[in-house]
């Protein structure tokens, strides 16, 4: 089944990392959602992509100088748009508790160091294993996630696939290699694929993006638009 992630929830029409965006993503047809995990002061694991609160947020700062009580507080959804003034983050245990029933994929992207116990303490609380698939830019998070759990699922997120690369992942018992779009090649996906992995793209931000990483053959990608790619996967059905 093809992997069809609302990226931070459906960001082009909601603010991202909101429970607006998540659920908008999820009626435009999304079979997952993307997130970005990250810990407050206080140790809670909550739903943030940036270094800083100032560009989604009416904070300022970072994530972790604060206790949860306190980012709380904050405005996400002004920034976007009036419409969506009062929206507020989300803390990993909300999201399950909203979505973790739900029949959907879930990529968790680690953006923290020392968040890798407590995000696993919550997928197996909430009994997602099975949904979940664990990603970071940086390596170090993966090895640190698969020295807590050798069964969950992982992705590493790259600017491009290679040989290197792959037979690093295979070294950790890795599932998912996730590339740039921009600098995706078909090649690429044929090299991933013989090697035995999952190729989910990055960074479609635009409809010939998602044209070309489709063409690539992927078997998924983060998207800000999934109601568009929606419609896509239903014509290459009826092709």
């Amino acid at each position: 089944m093809f992997m069809n992630l609302a990226h931070r929830g459906a960001s082009e029409y909601a603010p991202e990392n909101t429970l607006a965006a998540f659920y908008k993503g999820v009626e435009m047809g999304a079979n997952g959602i993307e997130t970005d995990l990250r810990l407050s002061k206080d140790g809670t694991v909550i739903l943030f992509h940036d270094h800083e609160l100032k560009r989604t947020t009416n904070g300022s700062g970072a994530p972790g100088d604060y206790n949860w009580s306190e980012l709380a507080e904050l405005d996400a959804g002004s920034w976007f748009s009036p419409e969506y003034a009062g929206e507020r983050l989300v803390t990993f245990e909300e999201f399950l508790r909203f979505f973790g029933r739900k029949d959907l994929f879930f990529a968790l992207e680690l953006k923290d160091r020392h968040v890798e116990e407590k995000m696993l303490d919550l997928v197996k609380r909430y009994r997602v294993q099975e949904k979940v698939t664990v990603t970071s830019f940086l390596f170090d998070n993966l090895v640190a996630v698969r020295k807590l759990d050798s069964d969950i699922r992982i992705g590493h997120l790259i600017r491009q696939i290679d040989l290197p690369a792959l037979e690093r992942l295979k070294e950790i018992g890795a599932q998912q290699v996730c590339p740039s779009a921009e600098l995706l090649t078909a090649a690429d996906v044929e090299l991933a694929k013989s090697h035995g992995f999952e190729v989910r793209a990055w960074g479609a931000f635009s409809v010939e993006l998602m044209e070309h990483i489709l063409a690539c053959g992927v078997d998924g990608t983060t998207i800000n638009f999934p109601d568009i790619l929606t419609q896509r996967l239903q014509t290459m059905q009826h092709v």
